[in-house]
């Protein structure tokens, strides 16, 4: 039975496994999406969903709060701004975990804990941005192309 295992130590020192979660939960906000075993991703998991749901409600307090347990300023904005205002109707349930298998070293089970609505980035998806913005660009190297013209004739045509 489990009764009384509030959580699994992962054979670390409360520093170590402090240190751990902290920067795990850096990298899941970071990357939206890590690689790492079942029972570090199962202990990840708890601290990364409390803190998205502290983070639904934008406060100093909150904020506090979260930038303790997490390593980077920047990050702490991105889970604010971007992340929590992507979950603000989903009543939790905000990551999940993809089986890969057993690693080859020592076998222990490999998974992917991601959040929700993460989207993998197809090389597409890529190429098509990458077209827009130069269509942008070339758009607006045109119109500058043009006011110049324009100001030449017009500096011509005073003279």
């Amino acid at each position: 039975m489990k009764h009384r295992r509030g959580f699994n130590p992962l054979e670390r020192t409360s520093a170590h496994r402090k240190a751990l979660h902290r920067s795990m939960v850096t990298s899941l906000f970071r990357h939206e999406r890590i690689r790492t075993t079942k029972a570090k991703a199962l202990e990840i998991r708890r601290s990364a969903e409390k803190l998205i749901t502290r983070a639904k409600v934008d406060s100093v307090h909150n904020r506090r709060i979260v930038s303790a347990r997490l390593f980077d300023e920047g990050i702490v904005a991105k889970l604010f701004t971007d992340i929590a205002l992507r979950m603000k109707e989903r009543p939790g349930g905000y990551t999940r975990i993809l089986k890969l298998g057993a690693r080859a070293g020592d076998a222990a089970e490999v998974v992917i804990l991601e959040l929700v609505d993460y989207k993998l980035d197809t090389g597409e998806a890529s190429d098509k941005k990458a077209k827009k913005t130069a269509k942008k660009e070339k758009k607006a190297a045109e119109k500058e192309d043009k006011k110049k013209s324009s100001e030449k004739a017009d500096a011509s045509e005073t003279a």
